[in-house]
């Protein structure tokens, strides 16, 4: 059985996150993978060397404010589980939780976790809009569609990006790149939830999470032909070529 785990459910789940977990646990069972969610809150305990899939969502800051001290308890334990091979899907307000610090409009800087080597600028211009990404899973380029709706701006020090803007803004709106990557974690400012939308990056993750656990990574194939449409309509939208 792989065990899912979604921190702080209640309060980091912006524009449809959840659609994440419900995307990963519905394509496991559909080929009779079982699975198990825990929805962890403020202050409940977790195991992160019993979790398969940990998943954080986005938040506003307030919301992001709530659960920092909580999660910086739990710092020491999930960077231990991330070497480890934990698999981590971080989105938004999430994904800058886990890097150096975020940097005010004034100057301050918020300490994140340290886990990933990257850093958060406030900017003044919002950056907003459907996005479409490349993204290279075990070797085969694919095309991701989301959402992003983010005025942080995220620099990435030595660790790969998750993809490469093809429409949009991604962490920065300059430098070209989406998302941050290192070892199995995946972070990426795409709502919309992401992993409905790519179910080729939901697989990835599901192969991952089974290894983990040490099973065979082989999926039995699902008609995506429903997702492929409506990825092709969107990226048609973006004006980018399949």
């Amino acid at each position: 059985m792989l065990t899912v785990c979604h921190l702080y459910p209640d309060l980091l789940n912006l524009y449809g996150d959840q659609g994440n977990i419900i995307a990963f646990t519905r394509r496991a069972r559909w080929r009779n993978i079982p699975v198990r969610v825990l929805g962890v809150r403020l202050g409940e305990p977790v195991d992160f060397r019993e979790v398969d899939f940990l998943f954080l969502g986005g938040g506003s800051d307030r919301e992001q404010s709530l659960i920092a001290a909580d999660l910086q308890r739990r710092a020491a334990a999930l960077g231990a589980a991330i070497e480890a091979g934990l698999v981590v899907l971080a989105i938004c307000g999430g994904y800058q939780l886990l890097g150096r610090f975020y940097r005010t409009l004034d100057g301050t800087e918020i300490p994140g976790l340290g886990i990933l080597d990257f850093y958060t600028q406030a900017g003044r211009k919002r950056l907003i809009g459907n996005i479409a990404i490349e993204v290279e899973l075990e070797g085969k380029k694919i095309r991701a569609c989301g959402f992003e709706n983010h005025s942080g701006q995220t620099y990435l020090g030595a660790v790969k990006p998750l993809g490469r803007v093809l429409r949009g803004y991604g962490n920065n709106g300059r430098d070209g790149w989406e998302g941050a990557r290192y070892k199995n974690v995946f972070c990426s400012y795409l709502h919309g939830p992401l992993l409905p939308k790519n179910p080729a990056l939901c697989d990835h993750l599901l192969r991952l999470s089974l290894r983990r656990r040490g099973l065979d990574g082989y999926l039995a194939p699902l008609d995506d032909s429903f997702e492929k449409r409506a990825n092709d309509v969107m990226l048609h939208r973006l004006g980018v070529k399949g």
